[in-house]
């Protein structure tokens, strides 16, 4: 079995819908902060608006991907953060929806008949407050910032040391 090493870190969203800006954000933070401690050879930092297409052509091959995203819950708590891992193919349904209708769930199924699923995948979903049009996250959500930075950090620290533990 080959060992996929590439990881890609996904910020979802759109940077001018206030609270859907959240992937946005944790990706400049992500970027700001490799400037002083590189990531891994082989990290992809990237943005996307939530297109299926689009979120497949940036996991494809990855042997780790992490989507961050906003989320609408109903009801809902600005700021709570819900992990939620890929399980032999199929990703957990949270009790939220993505803030820009994106087909996320859509995406993985489509992944998977296409045989192009990231050997793992984990999904930041971030309840937001505001998604109405301008720039700039409310308190509660620009809180969840630099602890999910941390977090995609742990994943990708995980996912290393668990491939460097595989047999060649």
């Amino acid at each position: 079995m080959r060992t996929r090493t590439r990881i890609a870190v996904i910020g979802v969203g759109n940077e001018f819908r206030h609270d859907d800006g959240l992937g946005w954000a944790v990706l400049a933070r992500l970027r700001e902060r490799a400037a002083q401690r590189p990531l891994p050879p082989g990290t992809v930092l990237a943005t996307c608006d939530g297109d299926p297409g689009r979120l497949i052509g940036l996991w494809e091959g990855a042997g780790l991907a992490v989507v961050v995203d906003a989320a609408h819950a109903h009801p809902g708590s600005p700021g709570r953060v819900h992990r939620l891992a890929l399980d032999a193919g199929l990703l957990a349904q949270p009790p939220t929806t993505s803030s820009h209708g994106l087909g996320l769930g859509e995406a993985v199924e489509l992944a998977r008949v296409l045989g192009v699923l990231p050997d793992h995948l984990v999904v930041y979903a971030v309840e937001g407050a505001e998604s109405a049009l301008g720039t700039g996250l409310s308190p509660a959500v620009e809180a969840a910032v630099e602890p999910l930075v941390r977090a995609v950090e742990s994943e990708i620290t995980r996912h290393r040391e668990t491939a460097a533990r595989r047999p060649a």
